[in-house]
Formats: structure tokens, sequence, C-alpha cells
């Protein structure tokens, strides 16, 4: 049984059965008596019978990342979870709100906890290259650790996409199809994923002689109703985008919402394509061309390699990128 379980089953977010579960922070006691409802419905109960890892004091693990709604963090905080809960340890999840101070805090209490590592997934940094503040303190505190889906710096284990590759083979393909004025909608600044799949977009239109226009160019945050402000501002351009890449499911659902607002066909009137399959991309009309994250396997190779770590803390750094799959269908212009 999973906290992700015990959240659907009470109602609440998986934050909130983390609290209670590890009793990391005050919860109102009607929230607290709906999880512990829950947890006795649903018979979870954190393995603390096994000990395979000789050098584990607490057998919690600590995994700080942005907890959303958007589905594709929850489906690795899933697989997290079960690759952790088949060693005996628990998962408790810090949420970071993408912001570096909070990320900072997050990490200050668990290693005030103790526990035997984090996961985390960097949040904006000021530059390429820069190392979060929540990193270093992991360095100095000899804390194992391992980041997701954000990769920063060569000193660092870690699993994530190959961003560069998955966006560049997106654009291509619009590119393909004879769009010329291709414009992308991007996450939040700062993050390395959006750096790396800005830098795909770039190297596809490049590769195909396209300008690139830094008015085509936005980066947003991570909501769908910026990402449709967004779509408005490029629709009211003197020449406006043909095509639209989205950095993420959340752009991709804004997109469409700026196109239904103006009462634009896709793809007759606007080509688009996505980053992240979601639960309902095959429902859209049209069908929505995305390609897919291995959100299973990021999760478990992530639990993995902070394993690693932890039996060994001296081992070499291991990075681990992963392909994505290109899922064609209707609303880049194809007939799928």
């Amino acid at each position: 049984m999973r906290m992700v379980d015990i959240a659907k089953q009470a109602g609440v977010s998986l934050s909130t059965v983390s609290h209670v579960v590890n009793k990391t922070r005050a919860v109102a006691p009607e929230t607290a008596l709906q999880v512990e409802k829950a947890i006795a419905e649903l018979g979870y109960t954190p393995n603390a019978v096994a000990r395979s890892l000789a050098t584990a004091t607490t057998r919690l693990v600590g995994f700080a990342i942005s907890i959303s709604t958007n589905s594709y963090f929850l489906d690795i905080v899933s697989s997290i979870e079960n690759a952790c809960s088949a060693m005996g340890l628990t998962v408790a999840l810090g949420d970071t709100r993408n912001d570096p101070e909070q990320e900072l805090q997050v990490v200050r209490d668990f290693v005030q906890r103790r526990v035997d590592g984090v996961i985390l997934a960097p949040g904006p940094t000021a530059g390429d290259g820069d190392e979060a503040d929540s990193i270093d303190l992991l360095r100095s505190a000899n804390v194992p650790f391992v980041l997701v889906d954000r990769i920063i710096g060569a000193e660092t284990s870690g699993v994530a996409l190959e961003n560069i590759e998955s966006m560049e083979s997106l654009v291509c393909h619009l590119a393909w199809h004879g769009h010329k004025r291709i414009a992308l909608v991007a996450n939040e600044p700062g993050l390395r994923s959006t750096i790396e799949r800005t830098a795909g977009f770039r190297r596809a239109m490049q590769r195909h002689g396209l300008p690139i226009d830094p008015a085509y160019v936005l980066p947003g945050n991570p909501t769908s109703e910026s990402a449709c402000q967004q779509t408005h501002y490029l629709l009211d351009l003197p020449n406006p985008p043909t095509a639209i890449a989205a950095g993420n499911n959340m752009a991709t659902i804004g997109v469409m919402k700026a196109a239904r607002d103006r009462g634009l066909r896709v793809p007759e009137d606007l080509a688009l394509i996505g980053f992240d399959d979601f639960e309902w991309a095959d429902c859209f009309e049209p069908r929505l061309t995305v390609v897919a994250q291995p959100c299973e396997t990021i999760g478990r190779r992530a639990a993995e390699l902070l394993i690693e770590r932890i039996q060994d803390p001296h081992r070499p750094p291991v990075t681990t990128r992963l392909p994505s799959t290109l899922i064609i269908r209707r609303s880049c212009g194809c007939g799928a």
C-alpha cells in the first residue's frame, strides 16, 4: 500500500499524508482523522522489517519536490515510493514550491531529521550551471542525495529525460509539416528542464534553417492559465506562429484553451505539439501529439541510485538520461 493510495482514499494531498505518517508538521485534527481512517481501511503499515541497508539509521528518505496537480510529478512520487518501500524505506515528502528558499528549508528539515538520503528535484537557479543552496547543504552535511528530473552539474548523481533530443524531435516534426513560424511556450525560467528543452527547440530550428524570433520563445510558469495568456500574446503578433510547441502538459492545456477562445481549429489554423503524455491527451479533440516520459522508470531509477549511494557514499556520480517516446496523433497535422 502506498501513500498515493491513502491520499486518494482520504481525499487529501500527498504532503498531508506524509506529515501525518511521519509527524513532520501539525495537521488539523479532522484532517488527521481522515488520513488515519484511510490508513486503517487500507491496512497501510510502513515496512519496518527489511533492513538490507547496512548504513541506514532511520530508514527514512526525503523527497524534495514541488508538489502540484501536475500528473507527471504524481507519477514520479508513486514510482519512488514503491521502489523505496520495497527496500524497507519510508518516503517523507517536502513541498519546495519551486522556490529556492522553501527548497532550502525543506532540505534543512530533512537533514535535521537525519534522513538516510534525499531525492531532490531542484528548482530555478540564477545561472545555467549554478548549483542550488540546498545541494551545497547536502554536500556539507554528507547526506547522500540524487537529483531527479533536473540534473545540475557533472558531480551529482541523477536521472532525467533526454530533454534536448525530445524537444528537437517534436519541433522537427512540425518543420517536416512545412511550418516555418514555430513558437515555444516553455516552462518556468531557471529550471534545468526548461533550459534544456529551449535548447532542443533552438537546435531543431537551426537544423531546418528556420529563423528564431525572440518573440516566439516564451518561458513562463507551470500553470495552464499562464500558457493561455502567452498564447494570446503570440496570436496577437503581426505575424503570429502557425505552430506552437508546449514545454509541459500544463502548457499544452493552456495553448488549447487559447485556441478555443479564439475560435481557431487545431491543427488547421494552429498546429500544436506538447511535452508529456497525460491521461486526457488521447481524449482531446483533436488528439494531442506529444512526447511521453517514462515516469515509472525515472522514479525507480532515482530510488535505485539513492540506495546505491546510501550503501556506498563514496561511489562516483552516476547520471542517467532516458529517452522519450514520440506519440503522433492529430494536433500536429497528421491524420493519426
